[in-house]
């Protein structure tokens, strides 16, 4: 009775240290992450643009130019995003989505010259929750479909853009 005891007590053990050292895994990989320097793509060509159809509920059209579409070696990815209003107003700007820790960040705006501005904060910000949030339909349905991983090539991500996003059940729910 004491040996079965102790062996139950020794298996809890067990399975209690794989989480503390998975999460310190993944700690130690957070503080050695390095943002790799980027360039800047081509401003995006009006002909190149695909519309797509978030689920966010507004009178503004999205395009995503897949020109811009990358993956640079520290799991970020980047891409160039559209927005028109109904009254022609457009907003473009140069953006990256961690998928391994569901942030996101700006990195230059468009002007009307066709000319970059850089974003005068380089902050990542964490995507919310909210399901009508523009960066959250970005990452869940085109760029993160696997959550933690970029699991996809740039090609893959066009292809969501221009064919659609295949029907899947999210693994867990959405958080």
């Amino acid at each position: 009775m004491l040996k079965a005891a102790l062996r139950l007590l020794l298996t809890c053990c067990a399975l209690l240290q794989s989480p503390v050292h998975a999460q310190t895994s993944d700690s130690e990989e957070e503080k050695s992450w390095a943002e790799a320097e980027i360039k800047l793509p081509p401003y995006p060509k009006p002909q190149n643009l695909i519309q797509f159809h978030p689920v966010v509920k507004s009178g503004n059209r999205y395009y995503i130019d897949p020109e811009s579409i990358s993956v640079g070696g520290d799991g970020v990815v980047r891409y160039t995003l559209v927005m028109k209003s109904g009254g022609g107003a457009e907003n473009v700007s140069y953006e990256g989505i961690r998928c391994r820790t569901l942030e996101h960040k700006y990195y230059a705006f468009g002007q009307r010259d066709g000319s970059w501005a850089n974003a005068r904060s380089s902050d990542w910000r964490r995507i919310g929750n909210e399901p009508a949030n523009l960066r959250r339909v970005l990452y869940w349905d085109y760029f993160c479909p696997d959550r933690l991983q970029w699991g996809n090539s740039p090609k893959d991500a066009i292809n969501r853009f221009r064919n659609g996003i295949p029907f899947r059940e999210p693994a867990g729910g959405r958080d």
